[in-house]
C-alpha cells in the first residue's frame, strides 16, 4: 500500500486559517477532489468536519477522543499506526493523508509520495504543512495550473 499525503500550500507554508482555506482556487480543489475520489483517506478530525462532504469514499478520522459516526463509510482511528493497519486490513491500495498539519506531520515519515500545489502567493493563516528533509525526497515532476504548481515528491529511497 502506498502513503500518499495530498496538501495545498501557500509559498510561505500556511495550509489553512481555521476552518477555511485563505485562497480561492475552484480547480485545484477539483483537482484534488478527483484524485481521492473513490479512495480511503486519513483524515484529522477538525480537518474532516470542515468539510460538508468530505473527500474520499471511506474516510479514517484520527482523533485522540473516541467518537461514533452516523455515515458507515467514516471510522475513527487513534493514530498513525492504528490509521495504516486499518487502511492495510481493508485492501486499499493507497492511503490519502489529508490534514492537518499535525496529521501530516505524524504521516510524514510513513509517506511514500507527496502531491503539493503549491499556491502562488503568501497568505495569513493558523496551520502549516511541516518541513520536510529534500534530501530524503526527490522532486519527479511539477505541472502548472492558474494559481498553483502540482509538485509531485517521491521518497529517494523508495
Amino acid at each position: 500500500m502506498d502513503i500518499v499525503a495530498v496538501a495545498a500550500v501557500a509559498e510561505n507554508g500556511v495550509i489553512g486559517d481555521g476552518p477555511t482555506l485563505p485562497w480561492h482556487l475552484p480547480e485545484e480543489v477539483r483537482r484534488y477532489r478527483e484524485r481521492v475520489a473513490g479512495e480511503t483517506v486519513a483524515i484529522g478530525r477538525r480537518t474532516f468536519e470542515m468539510f460538508e462532504d468530505p473527500p474520499g469514499a471511506r474516510q479514517l478520522v484520527l482523533s485522540r477522543t473516541e467518537r461514533t459516526y452516523d455515515e458507515p463509510a467514516v471510522v475513527h482511528t487513534s493514530g498513525v499506526e492504528a490509521t495504516i493497519e486499518r487502511a492495510r486490513t481493508e485492501d486499499a491500495p493507497v492511503l490519502y493523508v489529508l490534514g492537518g498539519a499535525a496529521i501530516y506531520a505524524a504521516f510524514l515519515p510513513y509517506c511514500d509520495r507527496l502531491l503539493v500545489s503549491r499556491i502562488d502567493g503568501t497568505y495569513e493563516g493558523d496551520a502549516e504543512f511541516p518541513d520536510f528533509d529534500t534530501s530524503v525526497w526527490t522532486r519527479t515532476d511539477d505541472t502548472r495550473f492558474e494559481g498553483y504548481t502540482l509538485e509531485r515528491w517521491e521518497r529517494a529511497d523508495g
